[in-house]
């Protein structure tokens, strides 16, 4: 005999799940930002490993599974048509343009997400190379400035720089496609599986670590984010952002983050940066991607901490990875220029293939 009642109440909580599921969380910004402002800089220093899994010691996260099945369930932000379909500029042949350049001009290029190859005294960097179709699902909006077969030809030995083990920053099939001299830089817990397809030298980071290679400087540092990927367990692997000082420049790469105190820390010890490459990515909805992704907002202020001269947003454009459409950062930072008064020359657009000029 079929239990219609028992039925019927099943059937009603489900529906009652459902709802509540589908309504977005409200998120606070002033109580985040109190939370942000009580972190001490001390616990930058802090142990940040304990039984084999990496923390960040300054503030606990509390995603977790059961929140990412609340997002996907929630009910999704309405974007402008216009936001919906804004996307970079390409320019295209970029290795032609830039063998056309001195030898001794130093530059930076996105390529794509947060791919972008920089040139400083001769010195080649790569950071966090994604040239495939797809970061394990999501696929391109926007096609590289620089495809496979054009990064395999590549005859320098570039320094490869991966912040850590998401999709959309460590690529296998980039990795495979690097040119054997490439020497890759990986925080803790990576060199093993990146030289399972990438036969030249892996080296590896604490947060803190500073290595020196033929008068340039790598230096590790924290970032507040998270790892986990097919075959390694949450966190089991170190994130981090790094500071490269090469030829009198100084650079941040930013990685992933969210906003923490880091930024000023990182501001004091180097009171000169000179670009500072900023994520912008996967901050919609808040009440779920707040703490390991800033908005454009947190960027900004991010950038102020840091104290350096240019602002460069990375990973917008490429991938949807978030609720929000992958332009809506730069039209998001066009409009807090003009609400803040900011320095427009400060603030650094490049198109994908556009060959920026270090100053």
């Amino acid at each position: 005999m079929i239990n219609w009642k028992g039925i019927a109440v099943v059937a009603a909580t489900l529906v009652l799940l459902s709802a509540c599921l589908l309504d977005p969380r409200p998120f606070d910004e002033g109580a985040w930002r109190q939370s942000v402002a009580g972190m001490q800089v001390e616990d930058l220093y802090s142990e940040h490993q304990r039984d084999g899994v990496f923390f960040n010691p300054w503030l606990g996260s509390t995603r977790g599974f059961g929140g990412l099945i609340r997002w996907q369930l929630s009910t999704k932000g309405e974007y402008t048509d216009e936001a919906e379909e804004y996307l970079p500029e390409l320019i295209p042949e970029l290795l032609d343009r830039i063998e056309q350049l001195k030898a001794d001009k130093d530059f930076l290029v996105w390529i794509g997400h947060g791919t972008f190859l920089i040139r400083i005294d001769s010195i080649y960097f790569l950071t966090d190379p994604i040239l495939s179709d797809r970061a394990l699902l999501p696929k391109r909006k926007t096609r590289p400035a620089m495809n496979m077969e054009e990064l395999a030809g590549l005859d320098l030995p570039l320094q490869v720089i991966i912040s850590h083990n998401h999709y959309d920053h460590l690529d296998v099939g980039t990795i495979k496609a690097l040119p054997e001299q490439s020497r890759i830089h990986v925080p803790l817990g990576l060199r093993s599986y990146v030289q399972k397809y990438h036969k030249g030298e892996v080296v590896e980071y604490d947060w803190w670590d500073e290595k020196e290679f033929d008068g340039w400087k790598l230096t590790s540092l924290p970032a507040q984010h998270w790892s986990r990927r097919i075959g390694q367990g949450r966190d089991t692997t170190l994130w981090a952002s790094f500071m490269i000082e090469a030829g009198g420049k100084v650079i941040y790469l930013g990685g992933d983050s969210g906003y923490f105190i880091g930024f000023q820390e990182f501001g004091r010890l180097y009171p000169k940066i000179d670009y500072a490459l900023m994520p912008t990515t996967a901050y919609h909805p808040r009440w779920f991607m707040h703490y390991p992704h800033m908005n454009v907002e947190e960027a900004v202020d991010a950038f102020e901490d840091l104290g350096a001269d240019y602002f460069i947003p990375t990973q917008w454009g490429t991938f949807r990875l978030g609720d929000e459409p992958p332009g809506l950062a730069i039209q998001d930072l066009q409009d807090l220029i003009e609400e803040r008064k900011l320095d427009e020359a400060q603030y650094l657009v490049p198109k994908l293939g556009e060959i920026v000029e270090l100053e």
